[in-house]
Formats: structure tokens, sequence, C-alpha cells
């Protein structure tokens, strides 16, 4: 995904975000056996949302752009996660290699694991396509105790999702707010205490 231009605006695009879900839903088939399908509509309904969400919050892309990238996914990792576009219709049936550490957490939770590679998946190729640099996942995305954590969680929660993809990328999650752009502990160290989140303007 890296290498394709300016994905940045292209994952916003709707054909685009429909064509590389299905892709990765196709690349964990093929990891693990799992089947899903999915339902066009919901990965719509979540696409739009998430596309409204973004711009409600564009401005703090000026502020910390790395941040930002994170926070975007974020939104639609809740939107999926709520929203619920794919369903398993065969299970996960094998793992080899790197991929057979995840084989119990994909099996445990497939969906959850397939919105929240996706998104990860997706904030490395803008960051290396951005930056030239790709993040590190923390090792608590490899613990099926989180996950279990996640999934209760988001369930009671969707605003979580945002959370607990922060505290994969090893960033500092907000429990209290993690929808809350101007929250996110990552705003508040740029702005300082002499720049208030209200004087952010829009563009």
């Amino acid at each position: 995904m890296a290498s394709m231009p300016d994905l940045r605006h292209r994952l916003r695009q709707l054909r685009w975000f429909r064509a590389t879900f299905r892709k990765h839903a196709s690349l964990l088939h093929e990891l693990y056996g799992v089947e899903y399908e999915i339902d066009e509509k919901k990965l719509t309904e979540a696409f739009l949302n998430w596309v409204e969400l973004v711009d409600q919050n564009k401005r703090f892309a000026k502020v910390d752009r790395k941040d930002f990238i994170t926070f975007a996914a974020g939104l639609v990792l809740r939107e999926l996660i709520r929203l619920s576009p794919a369903k398993v219709v065969s299970p996960p049936k094998h793992a080899a290699d790197d991929a057979a550490r995840l084989y119990e957490i994909v099996s445990f939770w497939p969906e959850g694991f397939l919105y929240t590679n996706y998104c990860i998946c997706a904030i490395a190729a803008v960051q290396e396509q951005e930056f030239g640099t790709v993040p590190d996942i923390d090792q608590c995305a490899d613990e099926l105790r989180t996950w279990w954590s996640y999934k209760e969680n988001v369930s009671e929660m969707p605003g979580y999702a945002i959370a607990f993809l922060d505290k994969f990328l090893g960033s500092e999650p907000n429990w209290v707010m993690p929808d809350l752009a101007s929250a996110r502990a990552a705003v508040k160290r740029a702005l300082g205490a002499d720049n208030p989140v209200t004087k952010i303007q829009n563009k």
C-alpha cells in the first residue's frame, strides 16, 4: 500500500477503502483459513461516518500529524467495531511461521482482529509514505488477555477501540475520553498550557 501515490487521500475514497478492506480479509483467509462475509452497506456506512468524523477533527492534523494519523485510524476502527460489517462464515483452521503466534487471538475474535489489523496496516503504510518510518507494535498486541479486555470494553463503549489502538502502538491511551482529539496526550503536549485547543482554526 505504501507504494501507491497519495495514499492519505485514497483511503478516503469509498471504492478504494472497500477494495483494500476486502483484500485484507482475503489475506487473513490465506494466513489462517478464516473466511469472512462482508456487508457492503455497513462497510459503506462505516466509511461515510469516518469521513465526517475526520473532517470534524482535521484541524488537529496541524498540531501533530503523526498522532492524527493514528487517531483517524482509531475513528474508522471504532466505526467498524460499532457497525460490524464483517461476519465469520468459516473459523480459522491453520497458521504457520510468524502468523502462528496470533492464531489464538484470531480464533478468539476474528472480526475484531480483521478490523484492528487493517487499521494498523493502514497506519504503517501512511506513516511510511509520509515519514519514512513504521510504528512499533507493543508486545501487548500479542497477548490474548489484552484482546479479552479489548473485546469486552468495546462492546460497552466502541470509543475504547481508539484507546486500545493507541495501546497496541505503544502510545499513551486516553481511557476517559478516547474519541476526543483535543484530549489526546500528544495534542496536549504539542499545544502546551499557553496554546489552548480553542485557538486552532479550521482550514
